[in-house]
């Protein structure tokens, strides 16, 4: 483990604890992590149409809010915690998608696309509600897979940074994401077909 992954495991560890000095380390975390999260966040809003008003920094707070705002969460370590904030992310950009009330559910969608390119709210409301649906489905089927696509589509991240997060090595993330993308394209396919 890096030094910097160890320090967010640390505070982690410290929000986990409870009592007085968890504010203090959420604060810690929050300032180490901003950046990281904004950046995430920013990806999926870069291109976004002037009409929205989602921006980046909004994304990351009501993320951090959901994380952190009713309860002491239990994060094991950095992994972890971006995984769920990556979760986080997906959930909010799924009840924005929801609101816009622009759900086609599969209405033109590209699988492969959404797998080697993160869908961007505002350009594909209606592919991100579908795709949520999906990865839904896939997590009953392959918990690790889905996991994958999710950092990939909603967290913004590489292979490479996947890899790392999850332990895996980039190969093994790569096949994951080429099965999910098979797998995606096949649903994709007999709904149109219904």
């Amino acid at each position: 483990m890096s030094a910097p992954d160890a320090g967010i495991t640390v505070l982690l560890e410290r929000i986990a604890g409870g009592g007085d000095d968890a504010a203090t380390a959420a604060d810690e975390l929050f300032a180490r992590v901003y950046g990281e999260l904004r950046a995430i966040a920013g990806s999926h809003l870069a291109r976004e149409r002037t009409w929205h008003t989602l921006q980046p920094t909004a994304l990351v707070h009501e993320a951090y809010v959901r994380l952190f705002g009713r309860e002491t969460p239990g994060f094991e370590n950095r992994a972890h915690f971006f995984g769920a904030a990556a979760e986080a992310m997906r959930r909010i950009l799924v009840d924005h998608a929801r609101r816009a009330g622009r759900a086609k559910r599969g209405g033109g969608a590209r699988p492969g696309a959404l797998v080697d390119d993160p869908p961007v709210p505002g350009e594909r409301l209606d592919e991100i509600l579908t795709v949520d649906e999906e990865i839904s489905r896939l997590s009953q089927e392959n918990p690790r897979a889905a996991e994958i696509v999710r950092l990939r589509c909603f967290g913004g991240l590489e292979v490479d940074e996947i890899a790392d997060m999850l332990d895996l090595s980039p190969s093994t993330v790569g096949r994951e994401l080429r099965w999910t993308r098979a797998k995606l394209y096949q649903r994709f396919r007999s709904r149109e077909e219904d």
